[in-house]
């Protein structure tokens, strides 16, 4: 952990320093915005439509796609990757420190979004299934999509555009439409987390055995294919 220790802190100076921050800051407060506006102007919207709708279907995946591309990937577009590949540090080191930056700022981002919404939406009653249920959601669902986004920006320097298509076109249209293809959805396995813990989801929604599995593999798979991906860096600079 000592190890990763200064590499993580490099990485958030270098996410937070940036005019992404303000962006972040602004996307995370629209379903929380919404929320308001809706309240003040009498409206009684099912919380859990809107969590699904604002935050899972939108800013959820779009953060962790803004921040897992742009861990590493900057950083390979600008150059500057090269003075950390040239340090003796394993490269599986360099994965997981990168993956917890993404992971952790994705979770700071949408999670506070999440409660407050809930709690300006929700009533007495239904308050705390949902939040609950949607907070461990979107933490771990949030996870899935920043490892994910940050092992592709190692493979394609278009992956926030590759990222977008499958946010917009796969979850947004086809996974809808393709009813066995629901498996391959991070969206799908995070509302099935959210069912579990009571959350009223609007779809049917994967199995939570299914989703932790779906989840768990994107999670875990990411993080090797960026390590093994980063390996490869290694071995074509001593070319």
């Amino acid at each position: 952990m000592t190890v990763m220790a200064p590499l993580i802190e490099v990485t958030l100076r270098g996410l937070v320093g940036r005019r992404r921050a303000i962006l972040l800051l602004l996307l995370v407060a629209l379903p929380v915005l919404i929320a308001l506006l809706v309240r003040l102007t009498g409206g009684r919207p099912d919380a859990d439509r809107v969590l699904d709708a604002l935050v899972v279907r939108t800013v959820m995946p779009l953060v962790a796609l803004i921040v897992g591309t742009a861990v590493i990937g900057s950083e390979i577009d600008d150059g500057t990757a090269v003075f950390l590949m040239i340090k003796p540090i394993a490269r599986w080191r360099i994965a997981v420190s990168k993956a917890i930056v993404a992971i952790g700022l994705t979770a700071v981002l949408v999670l506070p979004a999440v409660i407050i919404t809930g709690l300006i939406l929700g009533s007495r009653t239904d308050t705390t299934a949902t939040i609950v249920g949607f907070t461990v959601a979107c933490f771990l669902g949030g996870s899935a999509y920043a490892v994910a986004f940050m092992a592709l920006s190692v493979f394609t320097t278009r992956a926030f555009l590759v990222g977008l298509a499958y946010v917009l076109i796969w979850e947004g249209v086809l996974a809808g439409l393709l009813e066995g293809t629901k498996f391959l959805s991070i969206r799908q396995a995070t509302l099935g987390i959210a069912a579990a813990f009571g959350a009223d989801v609007p779809d049917d929604p994967l199995a939570v055995s299914v989703s932790v599995v779906v989840l768990a593999v994107v999670l875990v798979g990411g993080l090797v294919l960026a390590s093994w991906r980063l390996a490869r860096f290694e071995i074509r600079g001593g070319d």
